[in-house]
C-alpha cells in the first residue's frame, strides 16, 4: 500500500514538473496569439510555472517518508485541489479550456482521495 502510494505520487509529480518546465521556458504565447500576450500576463504565467516545478520537488521530498509527512502532504493536496476549484470557476465564467487543462481539473478535484490513501498508510506504518 505504501509503495503504491509512493509510485502514484512519483508518476503524478511528473505532470507539474513537465508542464512547469515547458511553460517556464516557452511562456504564455503557447496558449494565446503572441501579439496578445502582455508583459504582466507572461510574467505571472512564468512565475506560476516555476511554482509547478517547486510542487514537484515538494512531492519528491515527501515520497520517501510519506507515512510520516501527513501535514505537508495534506497541505499540498488541498492546495492542488483548490487549484482544481479555481479551474471550475474559470470554466463556469469563460467556458471550456484546452483538453489538458480539463484533464488537470478532474485530476486536481480527485486528489483528496490521496489523503485517505496516505492516512491508511500512515495508520499502518505509524
Amino acid at each position: 500500500m505504501r509503495l503504491g502510494l509512493q509510485i502514484t505520487m512519483a508518476i503524478l509529480s511528473l505532470i507539474p514538473f513537465g508542464f512547469g518546465l515547458i511553460n517556464l521556458f516557452y511562456g504564455a504565447s503557447q496558449y494565446m496569439p503572441a501579439d496578445q500576450v502582455t508583459a504582466p500576463i507572461d510574467s505571472q504565467f512564468r512565475y506560476l510555472s516555476a511554482i509547478y516545478v517547486a510542487v514537484a520537488v515538494l512531492i519528491w521530498w515527501i515520497i520517501p517518508q510519506v507515512e510520516r509527512m501527513t501535514v505537508p502532504f495534506r497541505i499540498l493536496v488541498l492546495g492542488l485541489f483548490m487549484g482544481g476549484v479555481g479551474r471550475v470557476i474559470s470554466l463556469s465564467q469563460y467556458g471550456e479550456p484546452l483538453p489538458q487543462m480539463v484533464g488537470g481539473m478532474y485530476l486536481e478535484l480527485a486528489l483528496p482521495l490521496l489523503i485517505v490513501w496516505q492516512w491508511l498508510v500512515a495508520r499502518k506504518h505509524g
